[in-house]
Protein backbone atom coordinates (compact mmCIF):
# COMPACT_ATOMS: atom_id res chain seq x y z
CA UNK A 1 0.00 0.00 0.00
CA UNK A 2 1.32 3.37 -0.77
CA UNK A 3 1.52 5.70 2.00
CA UNK A 4 0.07 9.46 1.03
CA UNK A 5 0.68 12.37 2.88
CA UNK A 6 -1.46 15.55 2.13
CA UNK A 7 -0.36 18.93 2.78
CA UNK A 8 -2.99 21.96 2.04
CA UNK A 9 -4.49 24.05 3.64
CA UNK A 10 -7.92 24.57 2.10
CA UNK A 11 -10.24 21.91 3.29
CA UNK A 12 -11.77 21.70 -0.08
CA UNK A 13 -9.30 20.82 -1.69
CA UNK A 14 -7.95 18.47 1.07
CA UNK A 15 -11.38 16.51 0.99
CA UNK A 16 -11.39 16.24 -3.02
CA UNK A 17 -7.96 15.00 -2.47
CA UNK A 18 -9.14 12.08 0.08
CA UNK A 19 -11.67 11.23 -1.97
CA UNK A 20 -9.74 11.28 -5.06
CA UNK A 21 -7.30 8.48 -3.51
CA UNK A 22 -9.80 6.36 -1.01
CA UNK A 23 -11.19 5.57 -4.89
CA UNK A 24 -7.80 4.05 -5.56
CA UNK A 25 -6.77 -0.08 -3.95
CA UNK A 26 -3.02 1.12 -3.84
CA UNK A 27 -2.91 4.13 -2.19
CA UNK A 28 -3.95 4.77 1.42
CA UNK A 29 -3.68 8.91 3.29
CA UNK A 30 -0.80 8.64 5.88
CA UNK A 31 -1.81 12.02 6.91
CA UNK A 32 -3.58 15.24 6.31
CA UNK A 33 -1.56 18.65 7.42
CA UNK A 34 -2.69 22.52 7.12
CA UNK A 35 0.76 24.07 7.46
CA UNK A 36 4.08 23.57 6.25
CA UNK A 37 5.32 23.04 9.99
CA UNK A 38 3.18 20.27 10.69
CA UNK A 39 4.03 18.70 7.44
CA UNK A 40 7.87 18.38 7.63
CA UNK A 41 7.17 16.73 10.86
CA UNK A 42 5.00 14.04 9.85
CA UNK A 43 7.21 13.60 6.35
CA UNK A 44 9.49 12.43 9.57
CA UNK A 45 7.47 10.60 11.84
CA UNK A 46 5.15 9.09 9.41
CA UNK A 47 7.52 8.18 6.48
CA UNK A 48 5.24 8.43 3.71
CA UNK A 49 6.13 7.46 0.18
CA UNK A 50 4.40 10.48 -1.46
CA UNK A 51 3.52 13.45 -0.29
CA UNK A 52 0.81 15.45 -2.25
CA UNK A 53 2.14 19.38 -1.32
CA UNK A 54 0.68 22.59 -2.03
CA UNK A 55 3.43 25.11 -2.36
CA UNK A 56 1.68 27.90 -1.08
CA UNK A 57 1.14 27.25 2.51
CA UNK A 58 0.46 30.56 5.28
CA UNK A 59 3.82 29.46 7.32
CA UNK A 60 6.27 28.00 4.90
CA UNK A 61 6.38 28.13 1.17
CA UNK A 62 6.61 24.72 -0.87
CA UNK A 63 9.37 25.30 -2.22
CA UNK A 64 11.58 25.49 0.80
CA UNK A 65 9.95 22.68 2.35
CA UNK A 66 11.03 20.85 -0.48
CA UNK A 67 15.05 22.16 -0.15
CA UNK A 68 14.55 20.87 3.57
CA UNK A 69 13.33 17.67 3.00
CA UNK A 70 15.73 16.58 0.21
CA UNK A 71 18.84 17.54 2.32
CA UNK A 72 18.00 14.40 4.10
CA UNK A 73 15.20 12.29 2.26
CA UNK A 74 16.02 11.49 -1.65
CA UNK A 75 12.96 8.81 -1.67
CA UNK A 76 9.81 10.58 -0.76
CA UNK A 77 8.41 11.74 -3.79
CA UNK A 78 6.95 15.00 -3.78
CA UNK A 79 3.94 15.88 -6.45
CA UNK A 80 3.65 20.08 -6.20
CA UNK A 81 0.04 21.29 -6.51
CA UNK A 82 -0.41 24.92 -7.14
CA UNK A 83 -2.14 27.64 -9.13
CA UNK A 84 0.61 28.91 -10.67
CA UNK A 85 1.31 28.78 -14.25
CA UNK A 86 4.05 30.49 -14.75
CA UNK A 87 7.21 28.85 -16.16
CA UNK A 88 9.60 30.21 -13.39
CA UNK A 89 8.05 28.95 -10.74
CA UNK A 90 7.76 25.41 -12.42
CA UNK A 91 10.97 25.47 -13.01
CA UNK A 92 11.83 26.81 -9.42
CA UNK A 93 9.59 24.08 -7.75
CA UNK A 94 11.58 21.49 -9.66
CA UNK A 95 14.89 22.61 -9.06
CA UNK A 96 14.16 22.07 -5.47
CA UNK A 97 13.52 18.53 -5.29
CA UNK A 98 10.20 18.50 -6.50
CA UNK A 99 8.98 14.94 -8.58
CA UNK A 100 6.02 16.84 -10.45
CA UNK A 101 4.17 19.51 -10.88
CA UNK A 102 0.35 19.51 -11.27
CA UNK A 103 -1.91 22.68 -11.31
CA UNK A 104 -4.96 22.53 -9.03
CA UNK A 105 -7.71 22.72 -11.95
CA UNK A 106 -5.93 19.73 -13.58
CA UNK A 107 -8.47 16.55 -13.36
CA UNK A 108 -8.24 14.25 -10.60
CA UNK A 109 -6.92 11.08 -12.94
CA UNK A 110 -3.38 13.73 -13.71
CA UNK A 111 -2.55 13.51 -9.91
CA UNK A 112 -2.71 9.85 -9.67
CA UNK A 113 -0.70 9.95 -12.96
CA UNK A 114 1.79 12.27 -11.50
CA UNK A 115 2.05 9.88 -8.41
CA UNK A 116 2.71 6.51 -10.88
CA UNK A 117 5.09 8.43 -12.54
CA UNK A 118 6.70 10.01 -9.84
CA UNK A 119 6.93 6.02 -8.06
CA UNK A 120 9.33 4.77 -11.21
CA UNK A 121 11.51 7.55 -11.02
CA UNK A 122 9.82 9.92 -13.43
CA UNK A 123 9.22 13.68 -13.40
CA UNK A 124 5.66 14.41 -14.13
CA UNK A 125 4.09 17.36 -15.31
CA UNK A 126 0.59 17.79 -15.89
CA UNK A 127 -0.87 18.65 -19.59
CA UNK A 128 -1.29 22.34 -19.18
CA UNK A 129 2.18 22.61 -16.91
CA UNK A 130 3.94 20.63 -20.30
CA UNK A 131 2.44 23.16 -22.43
CA UNK A 132 3.95 26.12 -20.48
CA UNK A 133 7.31 25.16 -20.44
CA UNK A 134 7.42 24.34 -23.66
CA UNK A 135 6.89 28.20 -25.12
CA UNK A 136 8.01 31.34 -23.84
CA UNK A 137 5.92 34.27 -23.71
CA UNK A 138 6.98 37.81 -24.06
CA UNK A 139 7.84 39.65 -20.95
CA UNK A 140 7.77 36.85 -18.46
CA UNK A 141 11.46 35.63 -16.97
CA UNK A 142 13.17 32.84 -18.03
CA UNK A 143 14.48 31.95 -14.99
CA UNK A 144 14.08 32.67 -11.52
CA UNK A 145 16.61 35.10 -10.07
CA UNK A 146 18.26 34.00 -7.06
CA UNK A 147 17.56 36.91 -4.34
CA UNK A 148 18.93 37.74 -1.49
CA UNK A 149 16.86 38.00 2.17
CA UNK A 150 17.55 41.71 2.74
CA UNK A 151 16.91 42.49 -1.26
CA UNK A 152 13.36 40.68 -0.56
CA UNK A 153 13.23 42.96 2.17
CA UNK A 154 14.29 45.87 0.53
CA UNK A 155 11.50 45.22 -2.31
CA UNK A 156 8.45 44.50 -0.13
CA UNK A 157 9.22 48.27 1.57
CA UNK A 158 9.19 49.53 -2.18
CA UNK A 159 6.26 47.82 -3.22
CA UNK A 160 4.29 49.57 -0.15
CA UNK A 161 5.87 53.45 -1.53
CA UNK A 162 8.32 53.65 0.53
CA UNK A 163 11.37 56.10 -0.94
CA UNK A 164 14.86 55.52 -0.76
CA UNK A 165 15.29 57.36 2.17
CA UNK A 166 12.56 55.85 4.37
CA UNK A 167 14.16 51.61 3.44
CA UNK A 168 17.51 52.86 4.48
CA UNK A 169 15.87 53.95 7.51
CA UNK A 170 13.58 51.38 8.64
CA UNK A 171 16.40 48.65 7.65
CA UNK A 172 18.72 50.72 9.34
CA UNK A 173 21.30 51.24 6.18
CA UNK A 174 22.79 53.83 3.95
CA UNK A 175 20.70 55.50 1.08
CA UNK A 176 23.46 54.51 -0.88
CA UNK A 177 23.58 50.58 -0.28
CA UNK A 178 19.72 50.84 -0.93
CA UNK A 179 20.32 52.38 -4.12
CA UNK A 180 23.20 49.27 -4.88
CA UNK A 181 20.48 46.61 -3.97
CA UNK A 182 18.01 48.67 -6.84
CA UNK A 183 20.39 48.19 -9.11
CA UNK A 184 21.36 44.59 -8.58
CA UNK A 185 17.89 43.77 -8.58
CA UNK A 186 17.13 45.46 -11.75
CA UNK A 187 20.18 43.52 -13.25
CA UNK A 188 18.74 40.63 -11.72
CA UNK A 189 15.42 40.77 -13.40
CA UNK A 190 17.12 41.72 -16.50
CA UNK A 191 14.32 45.22 -16.81
CA UNK A 192 15.02 48.73 -16.52
CA UNK A 193 13.29 50.06 -13.65
CA UNK A 194 12.30 49.16 -10.58
CA UNK A 195 8.67 49.33 -11.12
CA UNK A 196 8.87 46.69 -13.13
CA UNK A 197 10.84 44.41 -10.58
CA UNK A 198 7.86 45.03 -8.05
CA UNK A 199 5.53 44.05 -10.89
CA UNK A 200 7.39 40.51 -11.45
CA UNK A 201 8.22 39.82 -7.77
CA UNK A 202 4.68 40.03 -6.80
CA UNK A 203 3.45 38.17 -10.19
CA UNK A 204 6.00 35.56 -9.35
CA UNK A 205 5.29 35.11 -5.36
CA UNK A 206 8.95 36.66 -4.39
CA UNK A 207 7.05 39.30 -2.40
Amino acid sequence: MIKVLLIDDHPIVMEGLKNLLSRQEDFSVAGCCATGAEGLKAITTLNPDVVLLDINLPDIKGIDICRQVRKHNTDVCIIALSVHNERPVIKNVLSSGANGYVLKNSVGEEIITAINAALKGNTYLCRAARDIMSQIQEGELTEMPRITRREKEIMALISKGLTTAQVAEQLFISPHTVESHRKNLIEKFDVSTMTAVIKLATQYGLI
